[in-house]
């Protein structure tokens, strides 16, 4: 069940028993009910749903959760005062049109006090579970991130530093220490590089785009050297994704993917083309390799694209979009879509609640 649907089923029965309960206690007091009580509780139920959808509406507008409890509480607790106050005068309004809607209203100090801190108190109550509910899942889905990073961790590491990864790194740079000097040392930084982010990568939940850039020509530099003339790189990437947020290691699992099962296979090798760019306030990256993508198949191994699914899922929410198809008989397209962050994101940057 999703949260939108979760947080209406709450809304309207939470307060529909709220409601019935009164009605209840009104029979329960002068062993008599009418209609105009039950008329006048229902009424008071939509002025309780549509106030506090309106007070959900504010917090999701100015982002609350991400404020300090210290500024929080008392932002929330005027916000319910206020809502108290309107409530109050929303029963006034239903005595003065209906009448007998209410049995006694006495505009007295301390009648108007308890007409106020009565639904003050209620919307108190709604917030607290609000805010309760949000804290706890933001806590949920931490944990579920964390252990997506932990099997991304994991299966990076077998591949990177699985013995047929160093055996073919190591002997490409053989190869080129008699023949090409310069070449051989530069492919040893590139290894070296590689390596450090693997065994050294912190769980950042965001890096820069350009930090993310340097993995993936990194990965490529030294993949070229094992491929040869097998490999063809090319990159378009817009001056407008500079400092751009995004999650570490993504673009290097995709195209890993895209030359383990795709390019690898093919006897006259291919090509990777990596496009970045900005279009409707998103971050665009696309990544096209040479090969055939069978749906629903997953190769042997084939971990990177399920985990980065799970990723976007749990960091944007229904705000990012992955997909991959085949864009002609011979080239694989991988895109991507995330929201803009240039930035340092909040520490949970997580889907909100409903």
């Amino acid at each position: 069940m999703s949260k939108i649907k979760i947080y209406w089923l709450c809304q309207i029965g939470g307060w529909s028993l709220f409601g019935f309960a009164n009605i209840f206690t009104y029979y329960i007091q002068r062993n008599t009910l009418d209609h105009t009580d039950i008329l006048g509780e229902l009424l008071q139920i939509i002025f309780y749903i549509g106030s506090t959808h309106f007070l959900r509406h504010l917090i999701k507008k100015g982002n609350w959760v991400t404020i300090s409890p210290l500024k929080l509480i008392p932002m929330a607790l005027l916000a319910d005062l206020v809502l108290g106050l309107a409530n109050y005068l929303f029963l006034l309004a239903l005595f003065f049109v209906f009448g007998a809607l209410i049995p006694t209203v006495e505009l007295k100090s301390i009648n108007i006090f308890l007409g106020i801190l009565g639904p003050t108190t209620m919307y108190f109550l709604w917030s607290l579970l609000y805010f309760s509910f949000h804290y706890f899942y933001q806590y949920n889905q931490s944990l579920k991130y964390e252990a997506v990073i932990n099997e991304i961790e994991l299966q990076h590491l077998k591949t990177q530093l699985n013995p047929h990864f160093i055996f073919n790194a190591l002997n490409s740079i053989r190869g080129l220490v008699d023949e090409n000097p310069a070449k051989s040392k530069s492919a040893i930084t590139h290894l070296s590089n590689i390596l450090r982010n693997s065994l050294l990568m912190d769980k950042k939940k965001f890096i820069d785009f350009e930090e993310e850039m340097a993995i993936v020509k990194d990965y490529l530099e030294l993949e070229s050297i094992r491929y040869e003339e097998r490999l063809r790189v090319s990159y378009d990437i817009s001056q407008q994704t500079k400092g751009i947020k995004v999650p570490p290691m993504m673009m290097q699992t995709l195209v890993e993917n895209g030359i383990k099962h795709g390019i690898s296979h093919l006897k006259e090798g291919g090509e990777i083309k990596i496009y970045a760019g900005i279009n409707h306030n998103q971050l665009v990256i696309n990544i096209r390799n040479s090969g055939q993508y069978v749906n629903g198949k997953k190769p042997e191994g084939g971990y990177g694209l399920i985990n980065t699914q799970k990723r976007l899922e749990l960091i944007y929410g229904n705000s990012a979009q992955m997909t991959i198809a085949n864009e002609s008989d011979k080239m694989v397209l991988t895109e991507i879509k995330i929201p803009i962050q240039v930035e340092k994101p909040p520490a949970q940057n997580l889907p909100k609640t409903g």
